[in-house]
Protein backbone atom coordinates (compact mmCIF):
# COMPACT_ATOMS: atom_id res chain seq x y z
CA UNK A 1 0.00 0.00 0.00
CA UNK A 2 2.01 3.05 -1.58
CA UNK A 3 0.19 6.14 -0.74
CA UNK A 4 0.98 9.55 -3.05
CA UNK A 5 2.32 12.62 -1.57
CA UNK A 6 -1.09 14.80 -1.86
CA UNK A 7 -3.08 11.26 -0.22
CA UNK A 8 -0.67 11.82 2.32
CA UNK A 9 -1.08 15.15 2.94
CA UNK A 10 -4.70 15.45 2.93
CA UNK A 11 -4.42 13.19 6.08
CA UNK A 12 -1.75 14.84 7.56
CA UNK A 13 -3.96 18.09 7.54
CA UNK A 14 -7.08 15.56 9.45
CA UNK A 15 -4.53 14.81 11.93
CA UNK A 16 -4.62 18.29 13.43
CA UNK A 17 -7.95 17.61 14.48
CA UNK A 18 -7.06 14.39 16.06
CA UNK A 19 -6.68 13.50 19.88
CA UNK A 20 -4.25 9.79 20.67
CA UNK A 21 -7.01 7.19 20.55
CA UNK A 22 -4.15 4.67 21.67
CA UNK A 23 -1.31 5.16 24.73
CA UNK A 24 2.28 3.21 24.66
CA UNK A 25 2.61 2.74 28.04
CA UNK A 26 5.09 1.39 30.19
CA UNK A 27 4.83 -2.25 28.28
CA UNK A 28 6.41 -0.79 25.35
CA UNK A 29 5.21 -2.35 22.28
CA UNK A 30 3.35 -5.57 23.36
CA UNK A 31 1.04 -7.53 22.01
CA UNK A 32 -1.78 -6.18 23.89
CA UNK A 33 -1.00 -2.31 22.34
CA UNK A 34 -0.67 -4.12 19.05
CA UNK A 35 -4.67 -5.75 19.15
CA UNK A 36 -5.84 -2.33 20.23
CA UNK A 37 -3.81 -0.35 17.67
CA UNK A 38 -5.59 -2.94 14.85
CA UNK A 39 -9.26 -2.67 16.68
CA UNK A 40 -9.17 1.16 16.22
CA UNK A 41 -7.46 1.03 13.14
CA UNK A 42 -10.43 -0.75 12.19
CA UNK A 43 -12.90 1.09 12.85
CA UNK A 44 -11.19 4.86 12.63
CA UNK A 45 -8.59 4.04 9.95
CA UNK A 46 -6.60 7.05 11.00
CA UNK A 47 -5.58 6.72 14.42
CA UNK A 48 -3.00 8.93 16.59
CA UNK A 49 -0.83 7.26 19.07
CA UNK A 50 0.97 8.94 21.70
CA UNK A 51 4.59 7.35 23.14
CA UNK A 52 5.27 7.27 27.14
CA UNK A 53 8.68 9.92 26.93
CA UNK A 54 10.02 6.99 29.20
CA UNK A 55 10.41 4.76 26.45
CA UNK A 56 13.29 3.72 24.73
CA UNK A 57 12.30 4.25 21.17
CA UNK A 58 12.62 7.21 19.23
CA UNK A 59 8.54 7.64 17.75
CA UNK A 60 9.77 6.95 14.51
CA UNK A 61 11.37 3.24 14.57
CA UNK A 62 8.28 3.06 17.20
CA UNK A 63 5.63 4.42 14.20
CA UNK A 64 7.53 1.57 11.61
CA UNK A 65 7.15 -1.21 13.87
CA UNK A 66 3.92 -0.87 15.30
CA UNK A 67 2.84 -0.15 11.07
CA UNK A 68 4.78 -3.01 10.27
CA UNK A 69 2.52 -5.22 12.21
CA UNK A 70 -0.98 -3.97 11.97
CA UNK A 71 -0.13 -3.43 8.13
CA UNK A 72 -0.31 0.15 8.29
CA UNK A 73 1.32 3.20 6.73
CA UNK A 74 2.97 6.17 8.89
CA UNK A 75 1.52 9.05 8.11
CA UNK A 76 3.46 11.56 10.47
CA UNK A 77 5.42 11.65 13.60
CA UNK A 78 5.69 14.43 15.96
CA UNK A 79 7.67 14.53 19.28
CA UNK A 80 6.61 11.37 20.51
CA UNK A 81 2.98 11.33 18.83
CA UNK A 82 2.59 9.03 15.64
CA UNK A 83 -0.58 8.98 12.97
CA UNK A 84 -0.78 5.73 11.10
CA UNK A 85 -3.66 4.82 8.46
CA UNK A 86 -5.00 1.79 6.98
CA UNK A 87 -8.15 1.76 4.56
CA UNK A 88 -10.53 -0.86 5.56
CA UNK A 89 -12.91 -0.77 2.58
CA UNK A 90 -15.40 -2.92 4.56
CA UNK A 91 -16.30 0.06 6.75
CA UNK A 92 -19.79 1.45 5.80
CA UNK A 93 -19.23 5.63 5.76
CA UNK A 94 -21.97 8.42 6.11
CA UNK A 95 -21.74 10.33 2.65
CA UNK A 96 -18.66 12.61 2.84
CA UNK A 97 -17.81 12.06 6.42
CA UNK A 98 -14.23 9.91 6.65
CA UNK A 99 -14.60 7.62 9.78
CA UNK A 100 -12.49 9.16 12.23
CA UNK A 101 -14.75 12.34 12.10
CA UNK A 102 -17.50 10.14 13.45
Amino acid sequence: MTMTGKERAELRSECNRLRPTVHVGAEGLSNALTEALDDALRTRELVKVQLNPSIDLSAKDAARQLAGRVKAEVIQTIGKTATLYRKNPQLKRKTGVPPWRV
